[in-house]
C-alpha cells in the first residue's frame, strides 16, 4: 500500500496579506498538508487574510516558523523534496515536473513578492523550477504562480496525468 505524499507550502516573507489568503485558499483546493508561515508573513488571523482564504485559515494546518534556512534543514533530515520556485540559471521549466519520480514527502518554497527565493536558500534546495512567461512581464504574482506549482505537484502526487 502506497503512503500518502505529504505536501508542504512554505511561504517565506510574504507582504501581502492578500496573497497569504490567496495560498491558503488554493492550498486547500491541492490537498495541501501544512503550510508555513516564515519570517514576517502575516499570520491568521487577519481581516486581509480571512476575506481571502474564505475560511481556508481556519482548517489549513499552519505554524509560523522564524527562521527558513533553519526549517529547510530540518525538513530535509526527514527526507524532503525541496522544491524552489523561482527562476534562476539552472532551474527547469515546471512542465519537467511530470518526468520526476516523486519518492518522497515534498515542500514548496515561493519567493518574496520582490526580491523572490535568496541564493543561499534555492541551494538548499533539491529543484529549482519556472513558469515560462510569454508576454512582457517576467513574473507572475507569487499566489498566481505558487497556485499553479500547487496543482501541478498535487496532480503529480496523486498520480493524475495532466496535459502540461
Amino acid at each position: 500500500m502506497n503512503k500518502q505524499r505529504q505536501f508542504y507550502l512554505i511561504l517565506p516573507d510574504i507582504r501581502s496579506c492578500h496573497n497569504v489568503g490567496a495560498m491558503f485558499r488554493t492550498a486547500d483546493a491541492c490537498g495541501v498538508t501544512k503550510i508555513f508561515l516564515v519570517g514576517y508573513t502575516p499570520c491568521p488571523p487577519r481581516p486581509q487574510i480571512d476575506k481571502v482564504s474564505l475560511g481556508a485559515e481556519t482548517w489549513m494546518p499552519w505554524e509560523q516558523r522564524k527562521d527558513l534556512k533553519r526549517l529547510i534543514i530540518s525538513l530535509k533530515k526527514k527526507g524532503v523534496m525541496i522544491v524552489g520556485l523561482e527562476k534562476n540559471e539552472t532551474s527547469e521549466k515546471i512542465e519537467r515536473l511530470k518526468d520526476w519520480k516523486i519518492d518522497s514527502d515534498i515542500a514548496l518554497v515561493v519567493g518574496n513578492e520582490v526580491d523572490g527565493i535568496a541564493e543561499n536558500i534555492l541551494k538548499l534546495c533539491d529543484k529549482v523550477v519556472h513558469i515560462p512567461m510569454y508576454g512582457k512581464k517576467e513574473s507572475l504574482n507569487v499566489s498566481v504562480a505558487a497556485g499553479i506549482a500547487m496543482y501541478l505537484i498535487s496532480s503529480k502526487l496523486k498520480g493524475q496525468k495532466s496535459n502540461f
